[in-house]
């Protein structure tokens, strides 16, 4: 009786060991998602703001107004304070990333200080626009190293919970760590600047959003689970993992993670619990070779807001990365593009798949039956507004945020100098150039 006893008191301790065993596994694969899913999203947001420095430094180059320029350079040094936000929230502490982060303190320093003068009575010196040309030839090298970095972590499958230690013999390259040195390397390459004699007030786009989706319903994980899975057309065979948003997130979102075996695909996505609205995701597979055009490309991603209830949405930007195609749409109301209102979507050009989509933009700033005042310029008095030097390809009316983050109609005119095409903004009540950017070339392949 007693031996039965011992044998029942054992199998009960065994039983119990083995459930404190699974939930403690089941808690460390629920920490390492959202621990991956969160290194994606930062360097997802470090290449992008890497490729932001070097576009709003080639803006400074194109501007034709002292009273541009002072905010064109104060948004170089807040873009470069987000690519620094960026790159500290990735497991990098460890490597040796001095020179990089050394760089973009310098510029957001220079920018800084450049910005906050007198323009006006203290423009711009002949050195000055020399080192602007510097660091925007060395932002170009670092924005290719960037996407080469991309490219192999993407086509290697690479993980950032992976460990760092190697195996005796196995190059650096074929590790996060060893691309990321090489990014690190590319810096120390780079002449000598002449740089010349904080928290940046950075916009709450996470309070903004939760404003937006405020007293939408409420869904529920099981109903998120079903929706991300209508949304992306996966099949029953998709594992879906879900749990709560990080903390650092001021609207209420699930945090998803999708394995596709059947498409040998992995899915991040953030969406939202108030509407149940998808905030971005990023599909992570290995892309093969182009076998299909941009054009093509441009198709897919509008049958995809199409299908998503994104209607009315026009392509404006579009650039081949290697054998992604990386698209901008934006919100058109009565033929007026409505630039604050977009959306990013990335199809990969080897079967169409849609493999990245970002809709902050819209679900922050879409609005019905907008109020769109009447111009009081004509276009060709806005057009002698542009830079005499810039050769002006085509026009559009558009609404715009200018940089007091005010909704203004403007003229959009697209030009060419030199090898480079831009964007320019003049106010159409005004004739004040609110804006210009730069826009992206096709990338070579890495």
């Amino acid at each position: 009786m007693y031996k039965n006893i011992l044998i029942g008191a054992l199998a009960v301790a065994v039983a119990g060991a083995g459930y404190w065993g699974y939930q403690q596994k089941e808690e460390k694969d629920q920490f390492s998602i959202q621990a991956e899913n969160s290194y994606q999203r930062a360097f997802h947001d470090l290449s992008f703001h890497i490729d932001q420095i070097e576009d709003e430094l080639g803006k400074t180059l194109a501007m034709n107004s002292q009273r541009q320029l002072t905010p064109s350079l104060a948004d170089v040094w807040r873009v470069t304070s987000l690519a620094e936000k960026s790159l500290a929230e990735l497991p990098v502490q460890g490597l040796n990333m001095e020179d990089t982060e050394e760089y973009l303190f310098k510029i957001a320093d220079f920018t800084y200080r450049t910005s906050v003068r007198d323009l006006n009575q203290e423009p711009l010196t002949d050195h000055e626009y020399e080192t602007l040309e510097q660091l925007y030839e060395q932002a170009s090298s670092i924005r290719h190293t960037m996407r080469e970095t991309q490219a192999m972590i993407m086509q290697s499958d690479m993980k950032w919970l992976a460990e760092r230690e190697k195996e005796e013999g196995e190059p650096a390259e074929y590790s996060v760590a060893g691309q990321f040195e090489r990014v690190n390397k590319s810096v120390q390459g780079f002449s000598e600047v002449e740089w010349g004699s904080t928290d940046s007030a950075i916009r709450n786009l996470n309070g903004e959003l939760k404003e937006a989706l405020s007293g939408r319903e409420r869904i529920s994980k099981e109903e998120a689970k079903k929706m991300a899975l209508d949304y992306l057309k996966l099949g029953k065979g998709a594992k879906v993992h879900i749990s709560d948003s990080a903390e650092a997130l001021e609207y209420p979102a699930y945090s998803i993670v999708i394995d596709d075996p059947e498409n040998q695909a992995h899915y991040n996505m953030d969406m939202s619990v108030e509407g149940g609205e998808p905030i971005w995701f990023l599909q992570d597979r290995h892309i093969e070779k182009a076998q299909i055009s941009l054009n093509e490309a441009v198709e897919k991603a509008q049958d995809f807001l199409d299908r998503g209830g994104k209607e009315h949405m026009m392509l404006v930007d579009s650039t081949q990365y290697d054998n992604l195609g990386v698209l901008e749409f934006a919100y058109v109301d009565n033929e007026v593009r409505i630039y604050p209102d977009t959306v990013t979507v990335e199809v990969a050009l080897d079967d169409g798949d849609i493999v990245s989509y970002v809709g902050r933009g819209h679900l922050i700033n879409h609005e019905e039956n907008r109020d769109i005042p009447e111009p009081e310029l004509s276009k060709e008095e806005a057009r002698s507004r542009v830079n005499d030097r810039v050769e002006i390809m085509e026009d559009h009316l558009a609404m715009i945020e200018n940089e007091l983050q005010e909704t203004v109609l403007v003229y959009e005119f697209y030009g060419t100098k030199n090898n480079d095409t831009y964007r320019i903004f003049i106010n159409a009540l005004t004739g004040e150039e609110e804006k210009v950017e730069r826009m992206h070339d096709s990338e070579p392949l890495y």
